[in-house]
């Protein structure tokens, strides 16, 4: 009997752990299933490509590559904002160097080991290639990994590490520094200005603010810093000084966006004062603040509306076409910030709020990155627009010097069939 019941418990307790095995199974198949389900749907709703989605060598046969290697002035252009010769110039005045010799910092890795660039999916070229981009456009990061053939993760490492090195390398180039005029500079601005506007003797530049829109802050302090009631959004505010060439010879960026364009600008003021020669000034908007009254006269603006001014009919008259002229000056502040929201597009997208030191630093490149297009590639509307103003001006007194008969021809030859 007690071999029986023992024979009995034995294939009791293999059966109970039978029972347990199939349960365990039946637990690991459902967690497998539910977790395979999760993927498919998390699949169903991601916005980034994996390698397998990528070709696969980011150095050779991608689009990058193509456009690299077709050494063409106009696709450069297109595409990066400089043309081929200034590309070369950026990666041989430092940029190639610092790529190749400085670590890739990784969260993962101690930043202290040896650099490594040939295990690189990108080299120099590519790199700052990745970088123009970036600054030049407002697309998604996933166009970038179709165009570089890079993974999410690697974009996000190289752009920041990347911009980094940009900085750095802009900060040493002379063509790309943000310099107030000295005296040589000063006598030439205005000789530019009173080519075409003979009445502003003394102007050598014109200046204004621009509110960029920034992310909302989770941070109640950051998120009242950045709205700015008046345009009842969130922004950064900067003010910037354009030369008649189109350069920037003076800015203050990335202020808090609930500040008033007078405090911005008090660097800028300060400069104003201690380092202008008497009897030169800068063009602003009506609205533009003048600044404290040692500096008003150095700050000209045109006539508000309805505003009114006294005086003989002579000087009335001569105060209306000086107006004018600043009116027609003041175009151009306009103009440099088309120019440069126009050549980096990543100024037009929602700017970081939470990382005040990127976006800093991404501010300074894309104003150093326009002086150093504006000087080089010598594309920049300011100076193409005042010297079209300034032929456009010559032919209206040729016309209205010219006898009929010469007026007919040139009609006849700028208007041909």
């Amino acid at each position: 009997m007690e071999e029986a019941s023992m024979e009995d418990d034995a294939v009791e307790d293999e059966e109970n752990h039978e029972r347990l095995l199939m349960a365990a199974s039946f637990l690991v198949i459902a967690h497998e299933e539910s977790r395979q389900r999760r993927i498919d749907q998390r699949n169903q709703s991601r916005t980034y490509l994996c390698r397998p989605d990528l070709l696969p060598n980011p150095r050779e046969g991608t689009p990058w590559t193509t456009l690299y290697n077709s050494r063409n002035n106009r696709a450069y252009i297109t595409t990066m904002g400089f043309d081929v010769d200034t590309f070369d110039y950026i990666r041989a005045s430092g940029f190639a160097r610092k790529w190749d010799e400085t670590p890739v910092p990784r969260a993962d890795a101690e930043g202290r080991g040896d650099s490594r660039p040939g295990g690189r999916s990108l080299d120099a070229a590519g790199a700052l290639g990745l970088l123009l981009h970036y600054l030049s456009s407002t697309m998604r990061e996933i166009s970038l990994q179709e165009i570089f053939a890079l993974i999410p993760s690697t974009v996000f490492r190289y752009i920041t590490f990347g911009l980094q090195i940009l900085l750095e390398i802009l900060r040493r180039i002379g063509e790309a520094e943000i310099e107030w005029p000295d005296d040589n500079a000063f006598a030439l601005y205005t000789h530019l200005i009173v080519r075409r506007h003979t009445r502003l003797h003394g102007a050598f530049g014109s200046i204004d603010g621009l509110n960029l829109a920034v992310q909302t802050s989770g941070d109640q302090d950051i998120e009242n810093a950045t709205y700015n009631d008046w345009l009842s959004a969130h922004f950064v505010s900067s003010v910037l000084v354009f030369s008649p060439r189109g350069e920037i010879v003076a800015c203050n960026l990335n202020a808090p966006g609930s500040w008033h364009d007078s405090h911005v600008a008090q660097p800028i003021f300060e400069k104003l004062r201690s380092q202008t020669p008497d009897g030169y000034y800068l063009v602003a908007d009506a609205a533009f603040p003048r600044g404290t009254q040692d500096i008003r006269e150095r700050i000209q603006a045109p006539l508000k509306p309805g505003q009114s001014i006294t005086g003989s009919a002579f000087e009335i008259e001569g105060r209306m076409a000086f107006n004018r002229e600043l009116l027609s000056y003041r175009q151009t502040a306009d103009w440099g910030m088309r120019a440069l929201q126009g050549s980096f597009g990543r100024l037009r997208i929602l700017l970081e709020v939470d990382y005040k030191d990127r976006t800093a630093d991404l501010l300074e490149i894309c104003v150093c990155a326009h002086n150093l297009r504006t000087r080089r590639v010598g594309i920049n509307r300011v100076g193409q627009q005042l010297c079209m103003m300034q032929r456009f001006g010559i032919h209206l007194r040729m016309f209205s010097s010219q006898s009929s008969e010469k007026m007919t021809k040139f009609r006849a030859f700028m208007f041909y069939d």
